[in-house]
């Protein structure tokens, strides 16, 4: 996953509708989402998915053309089959490295270069001199030596680069021909002219293949002898910042091929997903309802499907610890990323406004910085709060809010959290223990609710929303079950019943 999140990790986002946060990456578990969802053949393409989900996009006034273009792709086997054999042409892990040679600062001569240039200079004019002064050849092993140093002193420098470069190259040659196909062509109308581009400096930038071929293929002795060419005329620092010194000028072309080449991979990665499910739907993401039918979470094998439908007001979960309402805060979670970065969503039909998204469900110590779990929930959802006023809505999912805390307070403070949160159209799902919160609520939230039955010796959930708050309660009956001592049940039932009465 490191690998996979470096194009992310580097780049700019001040053109998305939202960057997630890794801490709600960490609610939604957003890493085993991006695996079940990854159906791509390349690196490249393999990033720029993951780039996608977490920077969340706006519109795309191309969406439309894109939706022919993976029904094309889910229709047409030899289309699609052509198109993934050159991007599996992109699958080695070196193709990772790709966006650090227009992300990242590239390495920098030394300010001694010209002498390396001098060098160099030298052994040729030495070598061409030689067969009339046979006594300089003292000069050139003299000169040699010196470039000896230097040689070995840049090939740090030139292992950096040589898995990015050759890469590159190949990157280059992949989008050359897909373009070709005038169905991929409404993707990037200027490629040609980043393809031109790059073919300036191809040349250049074939020496690193071959440096890669030799390693790997030719015997010890060609290398050698090639080596000691290369250290006479110094050709590995020269073309090396050669090379880098075009490329500095040409950060735009390269994402150009980069982010071509990834979005048909993408394209062909949603049609496959789709493909695979049992049902889906595209969702309408204009108004401003919630409405999702028969919507389910993508990594439970056989999750129980909810249909569940908002106008103006926000949702309050009630219901026992294991009977789905954090996974179904979760279901909404994911698919409203689903939704908006891929066009996607599981469910038979799903209508939302474009939300950003904020959560606190799975929050703890940190104990290297001396923060409380209470503390840390504080800060966490100060941040949401904050957030609820700006001007674009969110949506907010939370989990048992303010439960490091005393009963009084946590109800007291939660509710005032809570109304603050469902104001200026966000929307609010919060799951909870607290029946007190469904009566202080009700004119701001939709109560719904998760129930279970308990038997003699078991319990079974259903995992079904319900309209309403929870009415039955069956912790203490399950420590029944579970063959808790009699006496403390017994006590347990008894003051339950005082402090309803009190209450």
């Amino acid at each position: 996953m490191e690998f996979v999140e470096r194009y992310f990790a580097h780049k700019k986002h001040s053109d998305a509708f939202q960057v997630l946060s890794d801490k709600t990456c960490n609610d939604l578990d957003f890493e085993e989402f991006f695996m079940f969802l990854d159906r791509t053949s390349s690196r490249v393409g393999q990033q720029c998915l993951y780039h996608r989900l977490r920077a969340i996009p706006h519109p795309d006034p191309a969406q439309e053309a894109k939706e022919n273009l993976i029904r094309e792709f889910s229709q047409n086997e030899a289309l699609r089959l052509d198109t993934q054999l050159q991007l599996h042409k992109l699958e080695g892990d070196d193709v990772y490295f790709i966006p650090s040679l227009f992300q990242e600062e590239h390495q920098a001569p030394p300010q001694w270069f010209p002498v390396v240039k001098l060098l160099a200079f030298t052994s040729l004019l030495l070598l061409l001199l030689m067969p009339f002064n046979p006594q300089l050849l003292l000069a050139f092993g003299a000169v040699y030596i010196a470039n000896i140093g230097v040689h070995y002193w840049n090939k740090r420098n030139l292992y950096h680069y040589l898995g990015s470069i050759p890469q590159l190259l190949r990157l280059s040659a992949v989008a050359e021909y897909l373009y070709q196909n005038p169905a991929l062509q409404f993707l990037d109308k200027d490629l040609p002219g980043a393809i031109q581009v790059i073919k300036r400096v191809r040349n250049r930038m074939s020496f690193f293949r071959l440096e890669t071929g030799m390693q790997s293929d030719i015997g010890a002795a060609l290398w050698g002898a090639t080596e000691l060419l290369k250290i006479a005329f110094l050709v590995e620092p020269l073309l090396l910042f050669g090379v880098l010194k075009n490329l500095d000028t040409k950060r735009k072309e390269l994402e150009q091929l980069f982010l071509f080449v990834g979005e048909i991979d993408v394209l062909i990665s949603i049609a496959s997903l789709r493909n695979g499910l049992e049902h889906y739907c595209l969702p309408e993401l204009t108004g401003t309802k919630l409405e999702a039918k028969r919507v389910y979470h993508p990594l439970i094998e056989g999750c129980v499907e909810n249909t569940i439908a908002l106008s103006d007001k926000s949702v309050l979960l009630t219901g026992s610890n294991m009977s789905g309402k954090t996974s179904f805060i979760r279901t909404i979670g994911l698919n409203a990323i689903s939704g908006m970065a891929l066009n996607t969503c599981f469910a038979e039909a799903m209508a939302m406004p474009r939300l950003q998204i904020a959560s606190a469900i799975r929050i703890s110590d940190d104990l290297l910085n001396d923060k409380s779990y209470y503390f840390e929930e504080v800060l966490r959802i100060k941040q949401m709060i904050e957030k609820s006023r700006e001007e674009a809505p969110c949506l907010f999912l939370l989990d048992e809010i303010f439960k490091g805390t005393n009963t009084v307070e946590r109800i007291s403070a939660g509710k005032a959290v809570l109304s603050a949160l469902a104001k200026n159209r966000n929307v609010v799902f919060v799951a909870t223990h607290d029946i007190e919160l469904t009566e202080l609520l009700q004119d701001e939230y939709e109560l719904y609710h998760f129930s279970e039955v308990v038997n003699d010796k078991n319990v079974d959930f259903d995992y079904k929303l319900k309209s309403g708050r929870l009415t039955t309660r069956n912790a203490i009956r399950i420590l029944q079950i579970n063959d808790y001592p009699e006496d403390l049940v017994k006590e347990a039932v008894a003051l339950s019943k005082r402090l309803d009465e009190e209450r």
